[in-house]
C-alpha cells in the first residue's frame, strides 16, 4: 500500500512541476549549488601534510589564500596540525590572520583542534 501512494505521490509531482521523460538535459533547469563539492587537490595535500606536493604546487603557481570549502589553506594547516606545511604558506605570503566562512582564524582552527606545534607558528608569526 505504501510503495502505491509513494508511487502515485511521485507521479503527480512529476506531472505538476511539467519535467517530462522526453526532456533533454538543457532543458531542465538544474541546481549546480547542490551538486556535491570536494576539497581542492591542494588543501587535501595540506591535511595529509604532504609537504613535497605542497611545495610543488606552489611552485607551479598555486594561490595560498584560495580558500576551499570556506576555509584558506591556513586553516587547513593550522586544524591538521601541519606545522611545516603553515610556515612555508607564511613563508608564501598567505594571510594567516584571514577568516574562514565559519567566522574562525587559523589561530582559531588550531586551538579547537589542540594543535599545539599549529599554535606555536602562528604565534611566532604574529610577533613578527
Amino acid at each position: 500500500m505504501r510503495k502505491t501512494i509513494l508511487t502515485v505521490a511521485a507521479f503527480c509531482m512529476l506531472v505538476t512541476t511539467g519535467i517530462s521523460a522526453n526532456e533533454t538535459i538543457s532543458d531542465v533547469n538544474l541546481n549546480v549549488s547542490a551538486l556535491p563539492v570536494e576539497v581542492s587537490s591542494f588543501c587535501k595535500a595540506i591535511m595529509q601534510g604532504d609537504v613535497e606536493t605542497v611545495k610543488k604546487l606552489i611552485e607551479l603557481g598555486e594561490d595560498v589564500n584560495e580558500k576551499s570549502l570556506g576555509m584558506a589553506p591556513v586553516h587547513f594547516a593550522a586544524r591538521y596540525n601541519q606545522a611545516e606545511i603553515l610556515k612555508l604558506l607564511i613563508e608564501h605570503g598567505a594571510n594567516f590572520k584571514r577568516r574562514s566562512d565559519q567566522g574562525y582564524t587559523a589561530k582559531k582552527y588550531a586551538e579547537m583542534s589542540n594543535a599545539t606545534e599549529a599554535l606555536a607558528v602562528l604565534e611566532t608569526a604574529m610577533k613578527k
